[in-house]
């Protein structure tokens, strides 16, 4: 008998997030160089999660 897809670990289920959080989009623009120092993060460009 198999196990209910409900009762699958968390592992298993984590799933790639496409909403990042301001943080997380300050850091890919600083990587990519498009971040200025002293920038708000307020009002930040579309960005893609990195794979």
């Amino acid at each position: 008998m198999s196990q209910h897809r409900s009762l699958k670990s968390a592992s298993q289920i984590a799933a790639k997030r496409n909403v990042l959080k301001r943080f997380e989009r300050v850091e890919i623009l600083k990587a990519r160089g498009k971040w200025k120092e002293g920038s708000r993060g307020l009002g930040l460009p579309k960005t893609k999660a990195e794979e």
